[in-house]
């Protein structure tokens, strides 16, 4: 699940390969420049927009395919980010968009509370079938993954009767006051806003860099029932297979086991936070399928609909009926449109094997990554770890002392910005680079962009040596 690159004197004869340098795409009209300029509309942003909104590249989209996009001035970037791993079947994947502009041609929206449609009831088959377990199943659909997370607070609340919450330290569950509760990490997401709900408990994370194990984090838990969160009133834990904010660190396979086992000990429901792991990502459906385990719940949303904004909760039919009718819901959840490009966007999955596709990329990533940190910069990655396609390099000041980065992390970020390659940070400490690259990007992109990742790290050295 993670390597660490050792600290190495050899050097390559090889000279790493000049990064392509971003290009104005005459052929497609669509990629064209159209008068605007980042520039004008990083002023009209800063006037318009709350400066609490922040965007990490200051560039403004034209136009987009699979992993490539075009800024409005005809700048062409290669996408590791994909939208925050939204796009895992790339931008304007033609199923997803030729789904969508026919259910458009039907109704947008009428609201699943008052005139319900199909295509909800097909994506809950769907998911019912493809979530892991052998209970029966059922699937409610929302817009957001932080409304996701709370439905799934809200039905584990419902169907025990509790109302204590355990989350872990490093984890992400969304940006309203009650994920942000069961949130992990202060600096930006907390910062200024509490205080947050009551009930809401906090258990150590596994760390190699912090020295903790699965036992130190399994005491940490048990400890967490002795002192503050009584067990018979604690009604879910909630965890994600694969840390995403927190830094791309997968849970390793006997702490989830553990944590199952500890859940059915004292009639408490795991819940699965697969907002960014799922649908492909880790080489899976869902990333906690790894390790056996099968949650009570699963919050869903990124990558399903492959670009538009939908989100559910996966769960046993018996947990997902404890509320009552009308308990659940909102205006737009499981919008129609929505629902017909998830369909869409597994049925890509599904079809162009990218389950396979993720599981061969994240090989193909961790071994370059490893031939660039020996290569480039010895003393720099300290960690290089993930599932499937969900791969992270972690930046520190030198090897031996594993110091966290988030300098040199940001300055590989702009090199590449510069170069042609987006790019966005992670991690407790902002030191790690996560790949959130499409599954269907082809060999030849990605690895355009990881020789533009390995320029950019060069640069970043080259920068701070100065």
């Amino acid at each position: 699940m993670s390597s660490t690159v050792k600290k190495s004197h050899r050097k390559s004869s090889a000279k790493a390969k000049a990064a392509p340098q971003m290009t104005v795409v005459e052929a497609n009209p669509a990629t064209k420049p159209d008068g605007q300029t980042n520039a004008d509309l990083v002023a009209r942003r800063d006037a318009a927009v709350p400066r609490g909104v922040a965007s990490a590249a200051p560039i403004y989209a034209k136009y987009a395919e699979n992993a490539e996009l075009w800024d409005v001035e005809g700048n062409r970037y290669i996408d590791f980010v994909g939208g925050i791993g939204v796009l895992n079947t790339g931008h304007r994947h033609p199923k997803v968009v030729e789904a969508a502009k026919a259910q458009e041609d039907h109704y947008t929206h009428t609201s699943f509370q008052v005139v319900p449609y199909g295509p909800y009831i097909e994506l809950a088959e769907k998911l019912n079938a493809l979530a892991p377990g052998e209970a029966p199943k059922k699937t409610l659909l929302v817009t957001t993954g932080a409304e996701a997370v709370e439905n799934a607070v809200k039905i584990a609340r419902a169907a025990t009767g509790r109302p204590g919450i355990i989350a872990f330290t490093g984890g992400y569950h969304g940006r309203t006051l009650l994920t942000l509760g069961m949130t992990g990490k202060v600096t930006p997401y907390k910062k200024d806003v509490g205080p947050f709900p009551a009930d809401v408990f906090r258990a150590p994370f596994p760390s190699v860099r912090d020295g903790i194990t699965v036992q130190d984090a399994l005491t940490g838990l048990k400890n967490l029932f002795l002192t503050d969160a009584q067990p018979e009133r604690v009604a879910a834990i909630i965890i994600e297979p694969v840390l995403g904010e927190g830094g791309y660190t997968p849970v390793p396979f006997d702490m989830l086991q553990e944590l199952r086992a500890i859940c059915d000990q004292h009639g408490i429901l795991l819940i699965a936070d697969e907002v960014q792991a799922g649908f492909g990502r880790t080489g899976t459906w869902f990333a906690i399928e790894h390790s056996g385990v099968a949650p009570d719940l699963i919050t869903v949303a990124k990558s399903m609909a492959g670009g538009y904004p939908l989100a559910g909760v996966i769960g046993r039919a018996d947990v997902m009926d404890a509320m009552a009718p009308g308990g659940l819901g909102g205006t737009y959840g499981g919008n129609p449109v929505a629902c017909a490009a998830a369909l869409a966007a597994i049925e890509a999955i599904e079809d162009e094997g990218l389950l396979a596709r993720s599981t061969a990329m994240g090989e193909t990533l961790k071994a370059r990554f490893a031939e660039i940190g020996a290569r480039s910069a010895p003393y720099r990655f300290w960690d290089i770890r993930g599932l499937g396609a969900m791969v992270a390099v972690e930046f520190v000041t030198d090897f031996d002392s594993a110091k966290p980065d988030a300098d040199f992390t940001k300055r590989v970020i702009a090199h590449a910005l510069k170069r042609g390659l987006l790019l966005l940070s992670c991690g407790m400490h902002g030191n790690a680079v996560r790949v959130m690259v499409p599954l269907t990007a082809s060999d030849a992109i990605v690895e355009e962009g990881l020789a533009i990742f390995e320029e950019a790290v060069a640069a970043a050295v080259a920068e701070e040596q100065k």
